[in-house]
């Protein structure tokens, strides 16, 4: 059905602040403060560390007017909260410190992780979501020391708090060299999808790929955001090139909501998104999909967009959640491809269609999978060629189906699979037909900052081409 495809490289976009967003602020002194309003619940402060100026405060210098003698801190404020990260150099000890609007202030420091070995080059605090994490430089990899959930302290998604927000540091003379803040970036990429035409064209901008990606961040999916990257036409590399937010037409604030399709219909653009953003199994156990209009230019910049329910529908089926949608325009027809669960996390793949976005129908449900998603729908041999669906089965599937990616008709029989390496976790088929043949973008589950943040902070990009085709440059 396709040619085989083979790894070609590997890359690791790693970033704490996004590079879209990022700002140098000069540091003199023992403190500083500066405005940092934020549109989303996603930022990040790095300090340079000066290994000298560390080395003599060990030794019983000075801290700055809020800090104690010996340690650094960075912090955000706003509205009455302060939430701090601090590192001691005497000890190599490495905390946060969290005080709420009501004047309750409360420290945290993992017993496991919560000491820095060796002294780091570089010291940040993150705040993405609901949770708060430090984070010390160890040689060339970041390394998170402590976290802790906001969660019943303050709401960071509210718009309010966010535009009264500020950052620093109080270190004593010397220990801080320099300030960058901005965004929070990404630990890894997962999710690669084709930013496409309603159609299912491609859109190329000067001949290069646009992609969106979830933005892993230091923990579980509620800590992650969506991302827009450029791939260049004639290279294995990503660049960075937007971040997206979201409005939810039910609960107030802005959400890193991810795992979306990004399409552009007309004179406008449609995100269709799962609500990735607060997900948790005990408070939150739920996950739908949202679908945003937008007219603004979401290929550059930072964006907070508004959205409404996208009803997808799982009549007949037991359903807890669903996500990952795929949206493709056949003539006056809507198809919409996402993955159903009955429970978490058991998923299959499923297939809508309707004259509107609004007014869908289920097509086909495949149930006996149970560990399929990255739906997505495509036409494999030109325009008028006959819409297929590409999947991913994971390893949690039956023997016979795990570990590959299935090419299935629009009701979801199976035709075939895609002849591709499979990495570990549960890559997504996105493939692009260029003009030397077919290429695929995916993603594996390495993890990255340690093992205090478990799982969620995955993966390398992983490029593949045709088989024996020459090498991009």
């Amino acid at each position: 059905m396709l040619p085989p495809l083979e790894i070609v490289a590997r890359e690791r976009p790693l970033a704490l602040v996004s590079p879209a967003t990022s700002v140098r602020h000069p540091v003199s002194g023992t403190s500083s403060r500066y405005a940092a309003a934020r549109p989303a619940p996603y930022v990040a402060v790095v300090a340079d560390l000066a290994s000298e100026a560390l080395r003599h405060d060990a030794e019983g210098g000075k801290g700055g007017e809020d800090a104690p003698a010996g340690r650094v801190e960075l912090f955000l404020a706003s509205g009455g909260t302060r939430l701090a990260g601090w590192y001691e150099p005497a000890r190599g000890a490495v905390g946060l410190t969290v005080t709420d609007p009501a004047g309750r202030r409360t420290s945290h420091r993992s017993r496991r992780f919560g000491t820095a070995t060796d002294r780091p080059d570089a010291f940040a605090l993150t705040l993405t979501g609901m949770h708060l994490t430090v984070l010390c430089l160890d040689g060339e990899e970041w390394t998170a020391r402590g976290r802790v959930d906001l969660t019943g302290r303050v709401d960071p998604h509210d718009e309010g708090w966010l535009t009264g927000l500020t950052l620093g540091h109080q270190a004593a003379e010397g220990q801080v060299a320099g300030l960058t803040s901005g965004g929070f970036g990404h630990l890894g990429l997962r999710d690669l999808r084709l930013v496409t035409e309603a159609d299912g064209t491609p859109v190329r901008d000067g001949g290069d790929w646009l992609l969106t990606a979830t933005s892993a961040g230091p923990g579980f999916f509620d800590t992650a955001h969506t991302s827009v990257w450029r791939l260049a036409a004639e290279a294995d590399r990503l660049t960075h090139c937007a971040d997206l937010y979201f409005r939810r037409p039910d609960v107030p604030g802005v959400f890193g909501d991810h795992a979306v399709h990004l399409l552009r219909d007309g004179g406008r653009w449609l995100v269709a998104t799962s609500t990735w953003g607060d997900f948790d199994r005990r408070r939150v156990p739920g996950v739908r999909c949202t679908l945003a209009e937008s007219g603004a230019d979401l290929l550059r910049g930072e964006h907070v967009v508004d959205t409404r329910e996208l009803p997808l529908p799982t009549d007949g089926l037991t359903s807890v959640g669903v996500w990952d949608p795929h949206l493709l325009r056949d003539g006056d027809t809507w198809l919409v491809g996402y993955a159903s669960a009955s429970r978490f996390f058991r998923f299959h793949p499923c297939v809508a269609s309707g004259p509107t976005l609004d007014d869908l129908t289920l097509r086909a449900a495949a149930p006996e999978r149970r560990a399929t998603e990255g739906v997505t729908l495509l036409r494999l041999d030109g325009p008028t060629s006959p819409v297929r669906v590409l999947a991913s089965d994971g390893r949690d599937s039956r023997r016979e189906l795990r570990a590959r990616y299935p090419v299935l008709d629009l009701d979801l029989r199976e035709l075939g699979t895609l002849d591709a390496p499979y990495p570990t976790n549960l890559p997504w088929p996105t493939l692009l037909p260029d003009e030397h043949g077919w290429r695929m973008v995916t993603f594996n589950g390495r993890a990255a900052g340690g093992e205090l943040l478990g799982y969620g902070t995955h993966g390398d990009v992983v490029h593949l081409r045709e088989r024996d085709r020459p090498a991009l440059g």
